[in-house]
C-alpha cells in the first residue's frame, strides 16, 4: 500500500473519529425540527396551554425502538435501573427482546419493530436516556445526572430538569406548541389536531409489516385500534407513516402512543402525558383539548416519548439522515481512489 494512501487513510480515519457522533447507531436516526416563532401567545381558546417564550428543537418521530436497543445495549448490561420493561419482550406490542443474564444482558429488535415508537417506558426511563445524551451517548455516560438528577431514584417525586440541560422530556407547553400550533408569527392560533387540522383524523390501517396506509401525508392518525398487523387488533406503527406532520414538521403527535411531557403546574408525583394512541377509539383524546397525567414510574403499551433540545442543537446527536455516516465514508473512500489513480496514472 502506498504511503499517499496510508496517509489519506489515517485523516480520514482521524475524520470520522472527530465527527460529533455520541452514539453512531443513535445519531444516525434521530432527526429534529425547530419550533420557532418564541414569545407567542397561548390557546387561550381551548386550554391555556402553548407559549412558550423560546425556539426550542423536538424530535420529529418518536423515540424507536432501534433507538432504545442502542441506548440499552450501551448501558444496561446490568440494568441497574430496570430500564428493560419485560412485556417489552412478552407483549406482542413491545418491540425489543432481552439475552443473558445480569451482568452481560443484551438486547435485540423484534422483526418490523426497529422503526416503530418504544412503549412501556416511564418518565424515568426518558430521563435516564436525556441524561445519556448529554453525556455523550457512550457505554461510560452517566444515566443518572446530567438533564436530571435522579441518583438511583425509579419511583417518587420526578425532579425538575436541571438549569442548561440540552437534551430533555419537553415541558407541556412545548409538546403542546410543537403539535398544535399553526406557526409564522407569535398569534397564529391552534389547531385541534397535530395533522394541522380542526376536523378530526381518519384511522390508518396498517400493512403487513406495520407500515402506516397514509404514508406521512393526509389527516389521518394511528388509532381506533384499526393498525392490524402482527395478529393484532391495533397495534404502533412505523413512525412518519400515519399522515400529516404538525406545521412544525414533527408526525405523530396525534396517534401512535402517548407522550410524556413535564407537565405544567404539577406536583413532582405526577408528569403529563399527550397526543392519544393506538387503542383510543374517541378522537378527543388525540385532540388539543385532551390531557392526561400519571406515575412517572408507570409504562404500558401505549406510552412513549420524544425529547426536546435547545435550538442551539445538541452536539452529541447532530440532525443527519441514516445514511450520513455512509455519505461521509463514501467520500473518504472515493477520495482515496482518487489519490490512487494520480499515484499510478489512472
Amino acid at each position: 500500500m502506498s504511503r499517499s494512501y496510508m496517509k489519506a487513510l489515517s485523516l480520514g480515519l482521524a475524520v470520522v473519529a472527530c465527527l460529533p457522533f455520541g452514539s453512531i447507531a443513535s445519531a444516525e436516526a434521530i432527526q429534529w425540527v425547530t419550533v420557532g416563532d418564541p414569545g407567542n401567545t397561548a390557546d387561550t381558546d381551548l386550554s391555556g396551554y402553548g407559549a412558550v417564550a423560546t425556539s426550542f428543537q423536538i424530535m420529529k418521530y418518536e423515540f424507536t425502538n432501534q433507538l432504545y436497543t442502542d441506548f440499552l445495549n450501551s448501558v444496561a448490561a446490568t440494568d441497574t435501573y430496570s430500564l428493560y420493561n419485560s412485556a417489552m419482550g412478552s407483549n406482542a406490542r413491545g418491540g425489543i427482546t432481552q439475552s443473558g443474564s445480569s451482568g452481560s444482558y443484551t438486547y435485540s429488535l423484534k422483526t418490523n419493530m426497529g422503526d416503530k415508537p418504544v412503549n412501556y417506558v416511564s418518565w424515568f426511563d426518558a430521563a435516564r436516556v436525556s441524561n445519556w445524551y448529554q453525556n455523550g451517548a457512550t457505554s461510560s455516560s452517566s444515566t443518572e445526572t446530567g438533564a436530571y438528577t435522579l441518583n438511583g431514584a425509579t419511583s417518587g417525586n420526578a425532579p425538575a430538569v436541571n438549569s442548561g440541560a440540552t437534551f430533555y422530556i419537553p415541558t407541556e407547553d412545548q409538546w403542546y406548541k410543537a403539535a398544535y400550533y399553526k406557526g409564522g408569527g407569535t398569534n397564529a392560533g391552534y389547531w385541534n389536531y397535530a395533522t394541522q387540522s380542526d376536523t378530526a383524523p381518519t384511522p390508518v390501517t396498517a400493512g403487513a409489516t406495520g407500515i402506516g396506509s397514509a404514508g406521512n401525508t393526509g389527516n389521518f392518525a394511528n388509532y381506533a385500534q384499526a393498525a392490524d398487523w402482527n395478529s393484532q387488533d391495533g397495534n404502533v406503527t412505523t413512525v412518519g407513516t400515519n399522515g400529516d406532520p404538525s406545521a412544525y414538521g414533527a408526525f405523530d403527535m396525534s396517534g401512535n402512543i402517548f407522550e410524556w411531557n413535564d407537565l405544567t403546574g404539577a406536583a413532582g408525583s405526577s408528569r403529563g402525558l399527550r397526543g392519544g394512541d393506538w387503542f383510543d377509539y374517541d378522537p378527543f383524546d388525540l385532540s388539543s383539548s385532551f390531557s392526561d397525567s400519571d406515575d412517572p414510574s408507570y409504562g404500558n403499551n401505549s406510552i412513549g416519548f420524544r425529547l426536546a433540545s435547545p435550538v442551539s442543537g445538541p452536539s452529541a446527536v447532530p440532525e443527519i439522515d441514516p445514511n450520513g455516516l455512509s455519505a461521509v465514508l463514501g467520500l473518504i473512500v472515493g477520495g482515496l481512489g482518487l489519490l490512487e489513480r494520480r499515484r499510478y496514472g489512472r
